[in-house]
């Protein structure tokens, strides 16, 4: 591994972000992304540990031993996705989201099925998909679960073609991510959220590791896997974790202050504000080292952060996130803002 700088931390965070859109990993189908991160940690020399779940616990100290103080910060392998829910009698698949997420960024989706023994590619379309056959009632149609199906790219056009292919209700369907990168640094794609974040992590955490003989408290970087349905890193922590920094997105959205630029400190979110002194100290480790920064309020968002705090986990809790537009959809968000990130995070690894 070639030690990272400036220069080519851009192009680890890129080659580790392109590679994991590429591995579907909806929350309960995570075991294939969370084996390629254990084979990239052991590539960097940094000591890990799996728990049952398929959490991953990274830790970098001088020593190679747990202190008796340690940080920590927490970013999700885990996506929104869908499953099965009907074998229809027109040969098609009903389908019921993974996380919470609009029907309406799911229609056009290209996918596939994971069956026990296969997988088949189909795409999400309304119950209304011809123009040519229905005209206007199309418009008329309400967005939601209902209202769409997959069609599957096989001879199947009744319930018992489907049943022959083996797709059962409670398969996995897991929508394509579809990635492209901008050389003004935009980056589109589906699961931003939060394969971006994990990305960014794995950047700073190859950073410390290569000073940890200059680290004053063990690093803990987590990665956990059931953040899109509630629980992250609730049952993570360790007791010797005293500060917990999630890493996630930043909606940019009309009365919303993040930004795709920089990084967006998150004062507080649905479950209420975080911890004002970790914040103070994220805020004054940006201005010291010219770090561009915007805090702002979430109104509909949870995270690993608060997971733990509500779990009742005793440690100070902080987020910070990458400006993203169109969260829960296709999601861009700017090469600059994860950079800052990953800028942040190892300064405050080394901070007093």
């Amino acid at each position: 591994m070639t030690n990272l700088s400036v220069s080519n931390s851009k192009e680890y965070l890129l080659e580790r972000l392109l590679e994991m859109l590429a591995i579907p990993s909806p929350t309960g189908f995570t075991d294939e992304i969370s084996r390629y991160l254990c084979q990239k940690l052991k590539d960097l020399n940094i000591r890990y540990s799996l728990t049952r779940r398929g959490i991953i616990i990274a830790s970098v100290s001088p020593n190679n031993e747990s202190s008796l103080e340690s940080r920590a910060v927490a970013a999700h392998l885990d996506t929104i996705g869908a499953a099965v829910s009907e074998i229809k009698e027109n040969g098609r698949v009903g389908i019921r989201p993974i996380g919470t997420w609009s029907s309406r960024f799911a229609e056009g989706g290209r996918v596939t099925i994971f069956t026990k023994d296969n997988a088949y590619r189909g795409q999400v379309l309304p119950l209304l998909a011809s123009g040519h056959a229905f005209n206007e009632k199309i418009d008329e149609l309400p967005v939601g679960w209902d209202t769409i199906e997959v069609r599957v790219n096989e001879f199947s056009n009744t319930r018992e073609d489907l049943n022959e292919l083996g797709i059962r209700p409670g398969d996995f369907v897991v929508f394509d991510s579809d990635p492209e990168v901008e050389e003004n640094g935009f980056i589109t794609a589906r699961h931003l959220d939060n394969k971006a974040g994990v990305a960014s992590l794995m950047t700073a955490l190859s950073m410390i590791n290569e000073r940890k003989k200059d680290l004053k408290k063990e690093f803990q970087a987590i990665f956990t896997v059931s953040e899109e349905v509630g629980t992250g890193a609730g049952s993570t922590l360790s007791k010797n974790v005293t500060e917990l920094i999630g890493i996630d997105i930043g909606p940019v959205a009309p009365n919303q202050n993040a930004k795709e630029t920089g990084v967006t400190l998150c004062a507080k979110d649905t479950s209420g504000p975080f911890n004002h002194q970790l914040l103070e100290l994220l805020k004054k480790i940006c201005k010291s080292n010219a770090i561009s920064y915007q805090v702002d309020v979430f109104k509909y968002y949870y995270s690993d952060a608060n997971s733990a705090a509500c779990a009742g986990h005793d440690v100070r809790d902080a987020l910070i996130t990458f400006g993203t537009d169109a969260t829960h959809g296709y999601e861009r968000t700017n090469m600059d803002s994860l950079l800052s990130i990953v800028n942040l995070i190892e300064k405050y690894a080394f901070s007093d």
